[in-house]
């Protein structure tokens, strides 16, 4: 539901409904009344939440397929990271076998950060 999903994002953001409501130009209680369900964002306002968010506006209205969730997670590794072009034009000549290896690592460093 979107309520939820609004929930999630914004707390995924380290943010309360003020510091959220602030930067999004909302009062607390227009946000909270979206969080809580009570209310639906209008189209320009659902577009201004995806954007802020960094998600597709299907994810927020939970018609998300598998492949616009990947789309999400591209954007989100080219905005945070702006040279992947170069990192995957190294990666062309990576075998299957170093491949796995990279997401080895990736993994590790992420258990690190976890701990």
């Amino acid at each position: 539901m979107l309520k939820d999903k609004l929930i999630k994002l914004r707390k995924q953001k380290g943010l309360s409904q003020y510091e959220a409501a602030d930067r999004l130009g909302f009062s607390r209680g227009k946000l909270s009344n979206y969080e809580q369900g009570s209310r639906q964002p209008d189209y320009d306002t659902l577009i201004q939440l995806a954007i802020f968010y960094n998600v597709s506006t299907d994810y927020l209205l939970g018609h998300e397929t598998e492949e616009s969730k990947f789309e999400y997670y591209r954007n989100k590794i080219v905005t945070e990271f702006p040279n992947i072009d170069l990192m995957f034009h190294d990666m062309e000549s990576l075998t299957a076998d170093d491949l796995q290896d990279v997401y080895e690592f990736i993994k590790f460093k992420k258990s690190q950060k976890d701990k």
